[in-house]
């Protein structure tokens, strides 16, 4: 479908009556802008920039280990911050940070993680890029529930009625444990940086933007031999947006202040964005690092956001960011970019080469998607020494078996749209319980994304690879193994995958949290 009779079709289903006057506005400019999200603004003095140091995420030690597994124990919890100079910031934290501790994993090695729930309501965990099991996906009607017993099966309902996906939930059973839940990892998949964070339905947008967020890194053999930088110059950069409140609280536009009812208010029913950039958990943080190489694990952790990451000023003769990997771990070969465009869910592996610039730089991580505040990331300052670099980048990172689409046995559509309806997948709205695919396991399948609106499309369960992108070549930013695609509006792009191993019911969604809060997932059953 053309662009123009795409975006058409689009605004006269939104037009039809599925919004109020307060939030046509929004998405009529939106789809003239083409930009996701509306922002909303802090309430409180923003800190100047480039004054915090770059935090990084503590490396969780394991509560014990057997000759298969590893086991860690995390604890949601409330937990009072200070994100704001001065000012402090009511979270929702996993062990008591945000980000959450960075959980590492080892490829061939179980890694089980016991979560305990002593927050006030619900909560989910879903590792973002894992290849496991359905009991421990993190389907978004799995929940934990406090451990102090407020929950029960009514008080669920209740929280749910109302929103999205009120009418459809009377009817699905819930899996619900009181307290604690432990998830089990093969980890039968690559290297790669998975992140982990609440999923749970309805409620996924106001979880993460108070905090429920950390990494999960895998490590394996190949990447290993590779003379790739590692220790303090192999470094995680959770890149989210938040906006605060007058006394430092996060701000959030919840129909229900107290969260009890789901939903935003209409105005932001297209994606909540913040004037505060955080890397880290730290607002503008700034990094001093010598002339050598870095990896940066490059995390959009953002609900709506999309970023455009540009380093300011560029390196002498430009390619300033040498791609290594992507959402499924090691590119066959390096990507050099000038800019990187990165959706949320989205991971991007970069090495970038200081010693390219003079001592005494002040390197600028900007965003070119934006002006104003959210238009600057972070600060790196170059050393003056010129130590030797042992690291390398090879020309060849990794063996990637190409999936054939000549064997696909099913071509499925998966249609993204803002309706009537509300956002939904292929004209319907999310029920639990009804699969809108059931692959078999073990066999090629093609799936293809359309949109009328910004979507990034993230799927559960095993990674993709790209074919096309509008009838055309993968674009730039589509290579390696994804599982999470940046569809721009009236975009179009086929993927090849392949599920295996586990059977049961997993989650495609939109990964802009308010559009999935809002009933843009779906179901597909393996067998």
């Amino acid at each position: 479908m053309r662009r123009r009779t795409l975006l058409g079709a689009g605004t006269a289903a939104l037009g039809a009556g599925a919004l109020t006057a307060a939030g046509w506005p929004a998405l009529t400019r939106y789809i003239r802008e083409g930009h996701p999200g509306t922002v909303l603004p802090s309430q409180t003095e923003l800190p100047a920039p480039f004054r915090t140091p770059l935090p990084i995420p503590t490396v969780l030690e394991p509560t014990s280990t057997s000759a298969t597994t590893d086991h860690y124990d995390v604890t949601q919890q409330h937990t009072d911050l200070e994100i704001l100079p001065g000012l402090r910031t009511p979270a929702w934290t996993y062990n008591g940070t945000f980000p959450g501790p960075t959980i590492v994993s080892r490829s061939g090695r179980r890694t089980t993680v016991r979560h305990r729930n002593e927050l006030d309501r619900p909560a989910v965990v879903h590792l973002h890029g894992g290849h496991t099991p359905a009991a421990s996906d993190g389907y978004p009607t799995s929940l934990i529930l406090p451990a102090d017993g407020s929950y029960d099966a009514h008080r669920v309902h209740q929280d749910m009625s109302g929103g999205p996906h009120g009418s459809s939930m009377g009817h699905h059973p819930m899996d619900l444990t009181e307290g604690t839940r432990t998830y089990t990892y093969p980890f039968d998949q690559r290297a790669a940086t998975l992140w982990y964070h609440d999923h749970r339905m309805s409620y996924t947008g106001a979880a993460v933007w108070k905090g429920l967020a950390g990494f999960h890194l895998v490590h394996d053999d190949e990447e290993e031999q590779l003379p790739l930088p590692r220790g303090d110059r192999d470094i995680p950069l959770m890149i989210t947006d938040r906006s605060f409140a007058a006394d430092g609280s996060f701000r959030y536009p919840a129909l229900d202040p107290q969260l009890h009812t789901p939903g935003v208010t209409d105005t932001y029913m297209n994606g909540v964005m913040g004037d505060v950039i955080l890397v880290n958990g730290a607002p503008w943080p700034v990094h001093r690092t010598q002339r050598l190489r870095h990896r940066l694990r490059l995390l959009n952790a953002s609900n709506a956001r999309p970023y455009t990451l540009q380093l300011d000023p560029q390196p002498p003769g430009g390619a300033a960011f040498t791609q290594i990997g992507s959402d499924g771990g090691l590119l066959a070969t390096p990507r050099h970019h000038d800019t990187l465009d990165i959706a949320p869910g989205e991971r991007f592996d970069v090495i970038i080469d200081f010693a390219r610039y003079p001592p005494g730089t002040h390197v600028r991580l900007i965003n070119r998607n934006t002006h104003g505040p959210a238009a600057q990331i972070m600060r790196f300052d170059i050393g003056s020494g010129s130590p030797h670099d042992d690291t390398t980048v090879p020309h060849r990172l990794s063996d990637i078996p190409r999936l054939d689409p000549g064997r696909a046995t099913h071509t499925r559509d998966f249609h993204f749209r803002g309706s009537t309806a509300g956002w939904t997948i292929n004209n319907t709205e999310y029920e639990p319980g009804r699969a809108l695919a059931r692959p078999r396991l073990g066999e090629v399948e093609i799936w293809r994304f359309t949109t009328n609106f910004h979507h990034p499309v993230h799927l559960h369960l095993n990674h993709f690879q790209v074919l096309t992108r509008n009838n055309r070549t993968i674009g730039a930013f589509d290579h390696g193994w994804k599982d999470t695609i940046n569809l721009r509006p009236a975009e179009a792009v086929e993927i090849v995958t392949r599920f295996t191993h586990y059977p049961g019911t997993y989650m495609l969604h939109c990964h802009n949290l308010e559009h999935e809060d809002m009933a843009m997932m779906a179901d597909f059953t393996t067998h």
